[in-house]
């Protein structure tokens, strides 16, 4: 089985990554590397390389189903945000903790935001398996950030949101980057913004569609 995986791996690497322009080389190595069956609960192990969106938790009356992104545009983001090895990483709706662990990889140290306990227990036991000692999984609400070891070089948004709050942009360090999905289905797109002089500024990199973020949501108003 493992050596079945290690194939999908590479097939992924090449079929689904390197065909969708990402071409970070050190970004490639790692999701490569990785064994993203790690993170995938259960028997849909199997189903780790598909280039779908993986369910990692079913909805609740609490919240939504929770998602691992597809290989394709999680590469993608990662690819927009250019993560130095230098860089103290906020990676906000870590999941069962494979984004982080891609992260760790590319930067100094990352901070894996999660608000599901139970998703949040689950990354941090998968994490330390795999030796990924430069992470740290933190619990709390999505929408707020983690001031606590503010400011980030970047903040990777794992999931599509309606705006990205001020608060998040306000944990960035000067020169910093933050990516997200702005929008819903295909009409959203992927967006990069940049802190230059406490001043932040944003712009629309490529059309990508994710699955939504809990806490992220605008009230919806009533149509008479």
């Amino acid at each position: 089985m493992n050596a079945d995986f290690s194939l999908q791996r590479a097939k992924m690497v090449e079929g689904q990554l390197r065909t969708t322009d990402v071409t970070n080389v050190p970004l490639l190595d790692a999701m490569g590397d990785i064994p993203r069956e790690a993170f995938v609960p259960g028997r849909r192990k199997s189903l780790a390389y598909i280039d779908e969106d993986l369910e990692i938790a079913t909805a609740t009356r609490e919240g939504a189903a929770r998602y691992l992104m597809e290989p394709s545009p999680f590469a993608k983001l990662v690819q927009l945000a250019d993560v130095q090895s230098s860089d103290v990483v906020l990676d906000v709706g870590s999941g069962t903790g494979y984004s982080a662990a891609v992260l760790s990889r590319l930067a100094s140290f990352v901070v894996a935001l999660e608000c599901d306990e139970s998703l949040a227990a689950s990354a941090t036991e998968t994490l330390s398996e795999l030796g990924c000692v430069n992470v740290a999984v933190v619990g709390g609400a999505l929408e707020n950030g983690y001031a606590d070891d503010a400011p980030y070089d970047v903040i990777l948004v794992g999931g599509a949101v309606d705006s990205v709050p001020e608060t998040l942009l306000g944990q960035l360090r000067d020169g910093g980057r933050l990516v997200a999905v702005i929008g819903e289905g295909n009409a959203a797109s992927a967006h990069l913004y940049v802190k230059d002089d406490g001043i932040v500024s944003s712009r629309v990199a490529f059309n990508l569609a994710v699955k939504p973020l809990p806490g992220f949501q605008k009230a919806r108003a009533f149509v008479f």
